[in-house]
């Protein structure tokens, strides 16, 4: 009898790669570098592009572009600090309140709190909010959030407008609606890569903790949230970016207001909202000005990006200590 594929020799059942197999590897390899090496000019591009049209507002108005809270294109009097404020105030402030709201779901969703069938479909209406466009959202915040707010803002600007966050009436768009619906807008990024972290913990790290005789909730705080931590910091950080640079919904929504308060209830102004509103009607000597905005708004982002990778390293190397 023959013998069985089983008793083959390893030199019967693998071969050295062929010509045509190495021709395909060698090209797929500079197709993939050139790939890189394009995305990273263009990006180059891009920053130098905007850098070189803003180089006349970066020599004349320097640092001072920073901190100047005036923006007047008749008098030529350019600053973008209220902005800066704004932008940082209202992406935090949606962050926060995202973060509670997506990793509740996505522990709902992951830890046998419901059925799979209920599971399932609550996880579908979480991904349709991605694909809400941001003007709908800016409408829906103006004709229903808005509304809904305004009696609530009233009772704690009467009751307690004494802390700085309530001393302001709410009077049409503001930062609080700004921050609420962008909350919304960056939930289903939160949720969506939070639960897949969640997910991705072995069951028998859950089944151990409640052999060892923890209960349901001290198994998803203590071991599956810290097992999950590298996910759900990288959901954050991503929804982060994507507050930093909404547009639409925050022009609609946040005031368009130069001005620097801690009322939530106080209209404001982002870096993103500034070059929407201002772009379409800007004279020639806006024009440097508005593309320096577009360069610290660049950079933040970025600074943003470098701490959330350097955060991302320190939790891998705490998890590997552990």
């Amino acid at each position: 009898m023959k013998p069985t594929d089983s008793t083959a020799s390893p030199a019967a059942t693998s071969s050295l790669p062929t010509l045509w197999e190495k021709s395909c590897d060698r090209l797929f390899r500079i197709l993939t570098v050139l790939f890189s090496a394009v995305t990273i000019a263009l990006v180059v591009f891009i920053v130098l592009q905007i850098a070189f049209t803003a180089r006349p507002a970066i020599a004349q108005y320097g640092f001072g572009f920073l901190t100047s809270d005036i923006w007047d294109a008749g008098k030529g009097q350019f600053g973008i600090r209220p902005a800066i404020w704004g932008t940082l105030y209202s992406s935090l402030l949606a962050v926060g309140l995202a973060t509670l709201l997506g990793v509740a779901t996505a522990i709902f969703l992951t830890q046998d709190f419901l059925s799979p069938r209920v599971a399932l479909v609550l996880e579908n209406i979480v991904k349709l909010l991605a694909a809400i466009p941001s003007v709908v959202y800016g409408l829906w915040g103006i004709f229903v959030l808005i509304p809904l707010l305004r009696p609530v803002a009233e009772w704690l600007h009467h009751t307690l407008g004494w802390i700085p966050f309530f001393s302001t009436r709410l009077a049409g768009p503001g930062l609080l609606p700004a921050a609420l619906v962008l909350a919304v807008m960056i939930l289903p990024t939160i949720t969506a890569i939070s639960r897949d972290a969640l997910a991705a913990v072995p069951a028998r790290i859950r089944e151990a903790a409640y052999g060892l005789g923890a209960t349901r909730w001290e198994t998803i705080f203590r071991v599956m949230l810290p097992t999950a931590s590298r996910g759900i910091y990288a959901s954050v950080l991503l929804a982060l970016g994507r507050a930093l640079g909404e547009t639409m919904a925050l022009a609609m929504l946040i005031g368009n207001n130069n001005e620097i308060r801690l009322s939530l209830f106080s209209p404001g102004n982002t870096l993103a909202a500034l070059l929407a509103n201002q772009f379409p009607e800007a004279s020639r000597s806006e024009v440097p000005a508005l593309m320096f905005a577009a360069l610290v708004l660049l950079a933040i982002t970025m600074t943003v990006n470098v701490l959330g990778t350097l955060v991302l390293a320190g939790a891998s190397r705490h998890a590997e200590v552990r």
